[in-house]
């Protein structure tokens, strides 16, 4: 089953006797587990009838005895396994879920990876369960699902400014949920569209100094703007390391080289083929004009360079910044 759909039930008091929540991306997980944890039992029915448990301080023996109980004073006891991933033996969770109590809401919470889908275990919880699984969600998606997250909460973001989230979050949803709801405890009541301004004041991501500024100012080739953001950057190494901007570097001009190859460049089939976000995709037809294919592939060869020569090789005494000058400069001309 889908995340939404699992929700819709549970909103609907529609229960099943266990769940497998699984995968690597812990955020959707969490969220199920504490919507079961909050709402199925009232405050006076979970004294009895609510356990948690933790994968690495229990066993299966625990978890089956515990879910074998009948609810006291209530239609269902919920029993939730938290951190599975821990358990040893988690497997012999099997003999229980062959024929799960139908009074008992047994929630397994398994984060980072998967569960084995070729045990009897996952078997049975297909066969007797709702099984989900979390994928992480690709960086180039993470502006799209910024605009649901808010537009959940009536709520809109320009694309500069999504950009600039994911630019500096990365795919933790986690940490982007956060900051997000920072962001809309702050955001005055009479405005309902997220800014850069917005996110450099209550996030602290400079909407002038970042690297997704400084891939704007490549791709346009904009020669002062690019040289002040690498200037910022050398002066403040700590808040702008070296790797994090090659990486960014990286993932620009190596979608940049893929562009030039593409045989259809409309919008959304050089978004889906390049796997970046669809309002973005101007940034690689601009700079495709700038670059050619032979000095996109030769950015590259410098930037592999630059990541060696900021770990310490055939560098001797080159600060962040001065490579940083270097490398632009190769970029540049």
């Amino acid at each position: 089953m889908e995340y939404n759909q699992i929700l819709d039930e549970l909103k609907n008091k529609i229960y099943r006797p266990v769940y497998l929540f699984h995968g690597e991306e812990p955020y959707f997980i969490d969220k199920l587990t504490q919507f079961i944890q909050d709402n199925v039992l009232s405050e006076s029915e979970k004294s009895f009838n609510q356990t948690i448990l933790y994968g690495k301080d229990t066993d299966a023996g625990t978890v089956i005895n515990t879910a074998k109980r009948y609810p006291m004073m209530s239609s269902h006891q919920v029993v939730i396994l938290k951190e599975a991933q821990t358990m040893k033996e988690i497997n012999d969770l099997y003999y229980y879920l062959e024929k799960p109590q139908k009074s008992t809401i047994l929630v397994i919470s398994h984060k980072y990876k998967t569960l084995d889908k070729r045990t009897k275990l996952f078997k049975s919880l297909q066969k007797n369960g709702v099984v989900f699984e979390s994928k992480k969600i690709p960086d180039y998606r993470i502006p799209e699902w910024i605009a649901k997250y808010l537009e959940h909460h009536k709520k809109s973001i320009n694309n500069d400014a999504a950009m600039l989230i994911t630019e500096y979050l990365g795919n933790d949803l986690n940490k982007v949920a956060h900051e997000l709801d920072k962001l809309l405890l702050t955001l005055p009541e009479k405005e309902t569209t997220i800014t850069t301004n917005h996110v450099e004041t209550n996030i602290g991501i400079s909407k002038d100094y970042n690297p997704f500024e400084l891939n704007k100012a490549l791709a346009e080739k904009d020669v002062l703007k690019a040289n002040r953001i690498i200037l910022h950057f050398g002066k403040n190494p700590n808040e702008y390391p070296i790797p994090l901007i090659i990486g960014s570097l990286y993932f620009f001009f190596s979608k940049l080289l893929g562009y030039h190859f593409l045989t259809n460049k409309n919008k959304k089939q050089v978004a889906s083929t390049l796997k970046v976000y669809p309002n973005m995709t101007w940034q690689y037809e601009k700079a495709a004009k700038k670059y050619n294919y032979q000095k996109v592939a030769r950015i590259i060869s410098y930037l592999r360079e630059y990541d060696l020569k900021s770990k310490g090789l055939n560098n001797v005494s080159a600060t962040q910044g001065e490579l940083l000058k270097e490398l632009i400069f190769k970029i540049l001309h």
